[in-house]
């Protein structure tokens, strides 16, 4: 029952009131990596109830040459490799104090749960968050009910003794393999803070929940270190200030997500792992990794694929951790996923019996993309590895590909190999760019340079399974409407 209410008894209605030096959650909960038995819940302790509010200081960054000190205007010398920067905190602020800060606090967590069948809640052990992975921590809830919806209660406290606080949420667990169950999940990029277009965040949050989605994914760019995340503190502001936002806060309590990272979320533009760079300050591409699990609901590995009933199996893939260099020169050797990662894919997609397979990247395999990119399949960077996908890809049968990391919408249908992919678009319409309305090719049957998301619905219409993919606008119109329908 995708609308059950759940009503708690009065029993576990604690005020909250008088509990001074309790933590809070100002930056919510995260419920990820659900399938049919098993779900992640991610939690993070704040020292105060709410985030700091817009109109306190920003911290400023200046650059100086690395060779010779002299300094660089940002303006003419962004991204550059050369450019070292220099953080100041302006008017008596700091880390803790800036706008969108949200400071962590040291406690203890617990997590009771259960189905909406189930009369009693069952309850994780307590666990300390850990100061630092920024006073996060992560719980593994098992042997769930497949098809089931879970209500969640956050138990939270300076120690296991004492007033506590408590934060509800809700999530839906995958139906089996062999259900028959319409689904319908949502996926997004580009979530840039300064292009919010809410004071509560983004527009699109508030939208997606009007649909009710079983889950949502984020493929990546979920915020924008390079401007100013140069040490591993900033980049934890970074998450901070986006995810103590209300309509994400409110988002992330009530529906599962799926999170996988691109280039601004690990380090800065088009990073890979080698890139040797300056301009970053003290973060390293190595934080980038760390500070992504630490921050999302994660398991072993960070490419992996989850079936959704008898009609849908999705793959998440890692597009940043075993790619070589960007400006390697292009061939067999050459490869954004890396041989292990490969294997997987390859094996896994063979393996599955699901009526419809949708590839899931954070960067495009398709396209088409601007002619001056090297980063992703769908450009000449990486064509030959490239070509080698969308083939595989060809090769089964309702099998499509969604993608992120372009600042616009698109269908598009590669002219090779038939293969059909689905551009969500950037999180708002200020962040939509790099592409024209008139730039029409081939390839495309939809494009759109606006901000919104994608919903894909899988579901049995007159006995067929359909593939309904649908843009979204910020305000919720829908835009373009593409179906597929099971051969």
């Amino acid at each position: 029952m995708k609308n059950l209410i759940i009503v708690f008894t009065a029993l576990l209605f604690y005020t909250t009131s008088g509990l001074a030096g309790s933590p809070y959650m100002a930056t919510g909960i995260k419920i990820g990596e659900v399938t049919d038995s098993q779900a992640i819940v991610w939690v993070r302790l704040t020292r105060d109830e709410k985030r700091v509010d817009f109109g306190a200081p920003m911290p400023k960054v200046t650059y100086t040459h690395v060779d010779t000190g002299e300094p660089l205007d940002e303006r003419k010398h962004y991204r550059m490799p050369y450019a070292v920067p220099k953080v100041e905190f302006p008017d008596g602020s700091s880390i803790d104090t800036i706008e969108g800060a949200v400071p962590g606090a040291r406690g203890v967590v617990r997590v009771h749960y259960k189905s909406g069948t189930e009369t009693e809640f069952k309850s994780t052990p307590w666990q300390k968050v850990n100061s630092k992975a920024d006073y996060t921590t992560q719980f593994r809830l098992t042997d769930l009910l497949p098809g089931s919806q879970y209500v969640v209660r956050i138990e939270s406290g300076v120690s296991i003794s004492g007033e506590h606080r408590f934060l509800d949420g809700s999530f839906r667990t995958a139906p089996s393999a062999d259900s028959i169950a319409p689904v319908t999940f949502t996926v997004i990029t580009g979530q840039r803070y300064p292009d919010r277009d809410s004071q509560d965040g983004f527009k699109i949050y508030g939208q997606m929940l009007k649909l009710d989605p079983d889950f949502f994914v984020h493929t990546g760019d979920i915020l924008y270190y390079d401007q100013l995340a140069k040490t591993p503190a900033l980049a934890n502001w970074h998450w901070q200030r986006i995810y103590g936002m209300n309509s994400l806060v409110e988002f992330h309590k009530n529906v599962s997500s799926y999170f996988e990272k691109d280039d601004h979320d690990t380090l800065m533009n088009d990073s890979w792992p080698t890139m040797e760079t300056a301009f970053m300050g003290e973060m390293t591409f190595k934080d980038g990794l760390r500070i992504f699990r630490e921050q999302v609901p994660m398991g072993e590995k960070t490419y992996r694929t989850i079936r959704w009933g008898k009609d849908l199996q999705i793959w998440l893939v890692e597009g940043r951790d075993f790619r070589d260099a960007n400006d390697m020169v292009d061939g067999p050797w050459k490869s954004i996923w890396g041989v292990e990662q490969w294997a997987w894919f390859t094996s896994t997609v063979e393996a599955s019996d699901a009526t419809f397979k949708v590839l899931i990247s954070p960067t495009p395999v398709v396209g088409p993309d601007r002619d001056n990119k090297a980063d992703n399949h769908a450009n000449i960077g990486f064509a030959y590895e490239g070509n080698l996908l969308r083939e595989f890809i060809a090769s089964h049968k309702n099998m499509v590909v969604a993608c992120g990391d372009r600042h616009w919408q698109y269908v598009s249908v590669d002219s090779t190999h038939g293969v059909k992919e689905y551009s969500s678009g950037p999180a708002s319409d200020k962040h939509a760019g790099g592409w024209k309305n008139d730039m029409i090719r081939p390839e495309h049957k939809y494009l759109n340079v606006i901000g919104g998301y994608l919903a894909i619905t899988v579901e049995r219409q007159a006995g067929k399974p359909v593939l309904t993919a649908r843009h979204y606008g910020v305000d919720g119109q829908v835009l373009n409407e593409d179906r597929v329908t099971a051969e």
